[in-house]
Formats: C-alpha cells, sequence, structure tokens
C-alpha cells in the first residue's frame, strides 16, 4: 500500500473520532471556552514569548492548542489533515475572536510561499508518529519557517512504543491497528490507523540535516495525559509509570534554531 493509502486511511479514522474527541472531558473544549488553556506545563515552560510572532502549528487536530497560543498573543495557522477537525477548530475560533487561520492538508502537501516565513514552528504530543519520513517533515519544517526562528515539539517518548510492544527502530511498512480512540468517551470509535515508529536519534538527526540547531533537548519521566494504561497521577497533572521499578521516559521536548 502506498502513503497516500495510508494517509487516505488515517484520514478517515481522524475524521470518524473528532466529535467524540470535542465532546469528551479529556480536551475539556467547555473549560477552553471558559477561558482555560490546552497547553501543558512543559510546553508553557520551554515556548517563551510567543506574543506578536507567526506561529505555525503542524497536526494540530481541533485546534485547542493553536488557539491557546493565540491566546498568549501569538498570530496563528494551524494545519491538519482532517477536515472535519479543521471546520471544528473554525467553529470554535469564531466563538473564542481570536483571529487564527486553519488549513486543511496533510504537513507532506503544506505550502504557503506568497507570505512571510513563520517565527515559530511548534508540535505535539502523538504527531510525529503518523509522519512516515523525517527527512521530508523537517524539510516542511524548515521550508516554513524564517532564519533564526523557533522549532518547538513535545512528544510521547518512543520507549514507550518498545515496551508497549511495539518496533522502537524505523520500518519501512508501518504498523496498523484497529483500535479504540483514547478519550474517555470513545469505546465505541474503533478505527484502522497507520503510524511509524522513529527513534529519538531519527528526529534530532532529521531536523540537524536540513539547518535546525538543536539547542535544548529534554525527556520526563511523566505525561501531562493519563492516556496510556496503568498510569498513577503522583502530583496534579503528571501521569507516571515504572517499568521493573523504575520511572519510564514518557515525554520528550525539543528546542532547536534554524541557522541557514
Amino acid at each position: 500500500m502506498s502513503n497516500d493509502k495510508y494517509f487516505e486511511m488515517n484520514r478517515v479514522g481522524w475524521d470518524s473520532r473528532v466529535n467524540t474527541h470535542f465532546d469528551s472531558k479529556f480536551y475539556d473544549v467547555d473549560g477552553f471556552l471558559a477561558g482555560n488553556t490546552s497547553l501543558r506545563e512543559i510546553e508553557l515552560a520551554e515556548l517563551l514569548n510567543v506574543s506578536g510572532r507567526r506561529l505555525l502549528h503542524l497536526q494540530c487536530h481541533f485546534g485547542l492548542d493553536t488557539l491557546s497560543w493565540a491566546r498568549k498573543g501569538a498570530i496563528c495557522t494551524g494545519v491538519d489533515i482532517s477536515p472535519v477537525a479543521i471546520q471544528k477548530a473554525r467553529d470554535l475560533a469564531t466563538a473564542t475572536k481570536l483571529d487564527t487561520e486553519f488549513i486543511c492538508s496533510d504537513i507532506y502537501g503544506f505550502e504557503r510561499n506568497d507570505v512571510e516565513p513563520f517565527e515559530i514552528v511548534f508540535m505535539s504530543y502523538g504527531a510525529i508518529c503518523w509522519l512516515p519520513d523525517l527527512k521530508k517533515w523537517a524539510e516542511i519544517v524548515t521550508s516554513n519557517l524564517e532564519k533564526g526562528g523557533t522549532f518547538y515539539m513535545v512528544e510521547f517518548h518512543p520507549v514507550y512504543d518498545l515496551l508497549a510492544g511495539y518496533s522502537y527502530f524505523s520500518q519501512d511498512v508501518p504498523t496498523v491497528d484497529e483500535e479504540n480512540t483514547y478519550t474517555e468517551n470513545g469505546t465505541d470509535i474503533v478505527a484502522k490507523l497507520a503510524t511509524w515508529a522513529h527513534p529519538l536519534s531519527s528526529v534530532v538527526n532529521a531536523l540537524i540535516e536540513v539547518g535546525i540547531q538543536v539547542e535544548k533537548l529534554s525527556e520526563y519521566p511523566y505525561s501531562p495525559y493519563n492516556c496510556f494504561e496503568g498510569m498513577v497521577e503522583r502530583e496534579p497533572g503528571r501521569y507516571y509509570l515504572t517499568h521493573r521499578g523504575h520511572d519510564m521516559p514518557i515525554v520528550y521536548s525539543l528546542l532547536g534554531r534554524k541557522t541557514a
């Protein structure tokens, strides 16, 4: 099967999830509309000074994080493969009166050559596994980022995938699973989805090779989301997993700057 067919499979799967996610406690859209942020402590502590800066959010789902950055003063554009999610994002932008642009595209097909490059490119939590080609992904990042601009990502650690029974290292063919969605109200939402494994070294090296200077790489023994089986909330909003009595790395973040 070609990657285009896998992308179409994933688009259909994500389209089927959007309304369930939108209504879930996990995403808490009502709280967001009441003024809460969807951003978590890690990214809030590490991606600073966004006000007045052009920010591109890749794989934005229905835009809660994009709009949360807009509330902090960023000039935001969100991109996602699901037209259902993008319509929800536009509805939220209208409801909150946040002047944010949302574009429906898989990121490999995303091009905006007629506008200024962005000052920040951002992506987060459960995004990189939907991409088969990290070289092409890194090229999209750098082509949309101005010289001196910031790239920031926060993502689930690939060690978890290994201990959950999946490959740590990249493979030519993706893993295809038929599974429920991860929100508390999603037990009846089953979709077939294709994901690609990427070790941490592949992510870092893909960015370095296109001129992103990595300034900080951090690993965390907790997740801000209770999204994996067996997690324990030891402190408010911090969910841990252990393996043979030791804390697992659950999340990593990377901050870089375009140098060329």
